[in-house]
């Protein structure tokens, strides 16, 4: 596990999942498309890949799903087993770093037996070319011996559905991606729809929440249903421990403050992110690894933990010249706003960042590798 990954497995609004909850998340999964809540493109459109399949009675087409984490992925994968009634196969890319770990977990399925690779993105170039065949001729060739004795030797495999996901569909090489019947994108839920998963979630842990409570908590949840479990889980604790029976707005607001999680979903280093980018380097534009030490962490767990939610929400901006604080973050910091700086003042200093001019302050101005 790399720095980011420890850094985000620490954090109670990471969508890294926790291994100490692992059994109780997997516990929430909905078990078929008719309890999955949210992806409704993506839910119309595999149902109805599943359906053809079954009609047809074949193995369904392979399955390509990206997004975020923590947005159902993996669920979705055991929803496919599940509706086409045939056992689970689970690896990941990380795990498969040569052609012979393939071949084994390849030559050891059954017909129409679902494999799920997760990131598959970081499997070894090796592996990723035999994958090749496998998928579109299900035949693999294993090679015996070295050098000139070397023999290809074919080996038929029975029809399987592979189902790959990955948080980062861009790494994936195009032979590889074009070869799935279907990609699905999965996209961060509405509060609404955050909602309606934890009602569900709320009915299996035999919890009393109020509709004010549910909002609260699926407010604070960054659009991610692993987060919005997590969150209720330690709502649920708070009750527990408060002698709690109903959770209201105002139970679940106390709860979540306790954990430094604001209502905006921003988490205690969330926060010191955005505070040491206003009140140590003056809103910026500062590089990354400066940015890094003042908060003591890792550049890769800034990048990776805490950039995406805030830039997605309107408080960061990334630049050439570094990292930028939005007028919206001093808001929500509830700092004054500088006398020169606005909305109109901010979008120049983007555009003066972009176009590499001189209106950035020298001491402001970094190399391109730090900024970046």
């Amino acid at each position: 596990m790399t720095s980011s990954d420890e850094s985000a497995a620490n954090s109670l609004v990471s969508s890294v999942e926790e291994p100490d909850e692992s059994a109780l998340e997997a516990a929430l999964r909905p078990k078929n498309l008719d309890d999955f809540v949210g992806q409704p493109r993506v839910r119309e459109q595999l149902s109805l890949l599943l359906e053809a399949s079954r009609m047809r009675g074949r193995s369904a087409d392979h399955v390509l799903l990206s997004g975020p984490p923590g947005l159902g992925k993996t669920t979705l994968a055991m929803i496919v087993a599940s509706e086409m009634n045939a056992p689970l196969r689970i690896s990941s890319g990380p795990a498969i770093q040569h052609a012979g770990d393939l071949a084994a977990i390849l030559s050891s399925l059954g017909e129409g037996e679902v494999l799920f690779l997760d990131e598959i993105h970081r499997m070894s170039r090796p592996a990723e070319e035999m994958l090749y065949m496998a998928m579109e001729d299900f035949r693999v060739d294993i090679v015996v011996g070295k050098g000139p004795g070397a023999t290809a030797i074919p080996l038929d495999l029975p029809p399987f559905t592979l189902v790959g996901a990955t948080t980062r569909a861009g790494l994936l090489p195009g032979p590889l991606r074009d070869r799935f019947g279907f990609t699905g994108q999965l996209e961060f839920y509405a509060v609404g729809e955050l909602e309606l998963v934890l009602r569900r979630s709320a009915v299996l842990m035999d919890l009393k929440v109020n509709s004010a409570g549910f909002s609260e908590v699926a407010g604070r949840s960054r659009g991610t249903p692993r987060i919005a479990n997590r969150l209720l889980r330690r709502v649920r604790d708070w009750a527990l421990v408060h002698g709690v029976e109903q959770i209201d707005a105002r139970t679940a607001s106390a709860a979540l403050d306790m954990y430094e999680v604001d209502e905006k979903g921003l988490d205690r280093l969330d926060r010191s992110v955005l505070k040491a980018l206003i009140t140590k380097f003056g809103g910026g534009p500062v590089g990354l690894s400066t940015l890094a030490i003042a908060v003591g962490e890792e550049p890769e767990t800034v990048e990776t933990v805490c950039e995406p939610y805030l830039v997605r929400e309107g408080l960061l901006g990334r630049t050439p010249r570094g990292r930028v604080a939005t007028p919206a973050a001093w808001e929500h910091l509830e700092l004054p706003l500088p006398a020169n700086m606005s909305m109109a003042g901010q979008a120049a200093l983007f555009s003066a960042a972009a176009d590499g001019g001189e209106n950035v302050p020298d001491w402001l101005q970094e190399s391109p590798e730090d900024g970046i």
